[in-house]
């Protein structure tokens, strides 16, 4: 395959990539709250958005490469956590459209005093890697659908979901005072929650002609 022919695949991968981390990524949580507590504090920014990113970035790769590893020699495996993911893309894209129709608010008190960069990196680890939704979100799922890429294409999935976590992290903290005021309306995550539940339905039905495809 000649590079012509790959890079418009090695683009869609990624923005598969970058499209499934952002549908997972923004909705309302203690490790989203957290980040714009920080940012509108103006305290450690960057070092929470770099680590919350990072560690996103090394989930997702555990997740692609090890699931790719696994299921290498499983292609009935493979075939059944394509299906699995396409139900629950389905799931989580109806449970969006569920939140859409009772919108919430995503508020970050600004006070407290002042804590140092260690401490401050131990909470954002602890938001992070303590939470079990990141496990199947980060690793499970996505590392699974990642995993159904060409070997190839791998990484550009692997960027592509890692650069959604980095710009919507670095979007939270450095645009804290800008949108705070956006998140603490409801309208907005109704926006914001119908697209998402839109995009997980869409990603599902990619899924499912993927799973389905690998039956013929």
């Amino acid at each position: 395959m000649t590079l012509s022919a790959t890079t418009p695949h090695a683009i869609s991968v990624f923005l598969q990539g970058m499209t499934l981390g952002l549908g997972l990524i923004v909705a309302i949580g203690s490790q989203n709250a957290f980040v714009l507590r920080q940012g509108l504090r103006r305290e450690h920014v960057g070092a929470i958005v770099l680590f919350c990113a990072l560690a996103d970035a090394a989930l997702i790769a555990a997740g692609v490469l090890g699931m790719a590893s696994a299921l290498g020699q499983r292609p009935m495996l493979a075939t059944a956590l394509a299906l699995g993911g396409a139900v629950f893309l389905a799931v989580y894209g109806w449970q969006a459209l569920r939140r859409a129709r009772r919108p919430q608010q995503l508020r970050a008190a600004a006070g407290g005093n002042a804590l140092g960069l260690g401490a401050i990196l131990a909470q954002a680890a602890a938001f992070t890697l303590l939470n079990p939704h990141v496990y199947l979100d980060t690793v499970l799922l996505v590392g699974s659908i990642g995993a159904q890429q060409p070997g190839a294409l791998r990484g550009g999935f692997i960027a592509g979901a890692s650069a959604a976590s980095l710009l919507w992290f670095a979007s939270l903290g450095y645009g804290a005072r800008w949108l705070a005021p956006w998140f603490a309306r409801s309208r907005a995550w109704q926006v914001l929650d119908g697209l998402i539940g839109v995009t997980m339905f869409v990603l599902s039905a990619l899924l499912l002609r993927h799973a389905l495809g690998s039956w013929s």
